[in-house]
């Protein structure tokens, strides 16, 4: 999953991976996750949110959010969905946004968890599989937006932080500072550090530095570029500084993040 502004190339797309931190992003998507084992936090806007096992979460279409995951084995679900598939519901989900996105599990009909497990249990393609994704789609949606207190969406605050968002996607490849940032956006830097601290939970170098480091791991994943390459391209001055966010947020090194993605030890 790529940070920031990300364009799905599929309709419908459902996996399961190992919970990890996830920069803020948006997409039109209608994005559902479901907390497997462990705890995740959901960060939405200016809020955060925290998961524990069973716990699932709706997240609207453009809707500002990031994943952090402090508990080591915590691992999640995610369904991602265009809103066409959202059926009746497509008005509501493109105009409104919940207070809570988090239904707790006690509370999660058991329509929801066994129209996922039939969707995750899905191997099989056919040319009835749009209209399958759409009716199961629609029954985790018509089982779960009951639980959820909905109200319209804003703008202001909201329009800033998809500016700031929308920047930093186009930019994190450059030798970008907050003080050009808050130059390009005509802001105070002092107006703009408040932001990525009451929006994002953290600084701007640290927003910067695992936006690039996203795109770093999908590249050690799925490509064969060394890691010189691979560090210059998410816009890294250096292997060096490569190296350090990567152990302090990893934990290891790049080549050893490659070994562990592809079945490989340690």
């Amino acid at each position: 999953m790529y940070p920031l502004y990300s364009k799905e190339e599929n309709d419908f797309e459902l996996y399961r991976r190992k919970a990890r931190h996830i920069g803020p992003h948006l997409h039109a998507s209608l994005e559902l996750v479901l907390v497997l084992e462990g705890s995740v936090e959901l960060g939405v806007g200016y809020d955060l949110f925290h998961m524990n096992t069973g716990d699932l979460a709706l997240v609207f279409p453009n809707q500002i959010h990031h994943y952090q995951a402090f508990e080591a084995g915590s691992r999640v679900e995610y369904l991602l969905a265009v809103p066409t598939l959202a059926g009746s519901f497509l008005t509501l989900i493109q105009n409104q946004i919940p207070k809570n996105p988090v239904v707790p599990a006690k509370q999660i009909h058991a329509d929801v968890l066994y129209a996922l497990q039939t969707l995750t249990g899905r191997r099989k393609k056919s040319e009835y599989d749009d209209i399958l994704h759409a009716s199961y789609v629609q029954i985790i949606l018509g089982r779960t937006l009951p639980l959820l207190t909905l109200t319209d969406k804003g703008s202001g605050e909201s329009g800033l932080v998809d500016k700031i968002v929308t920047y930093i996607s186009t930019h994190y490849m450059e030798e970008v500072t907050l003080t050009s940032m808050a130059r390009d956006l005509f802001m105070n830097p002092f107006a703009l550090s408040r932001v990525f601290s009451e929006v994002f939970h953290m600084n701007f170098n640290r927003f910067l530095n695992l936006t690039r480091l996203e795109y770093s791991r999908n590249l050690l994943e799925e490509t064969d570029k060394t890691v010189t390459e691979i560090c210059l391209e998410a816009g890294f001055g250096s292997q060096r500084s490569f190296n350090r966010v990567f152990q302090e947020e990893q934990h290891m090194t790049p080549l050893q993040y490659r070994r562990l993605s592809r079945g490989g030890k340690m």
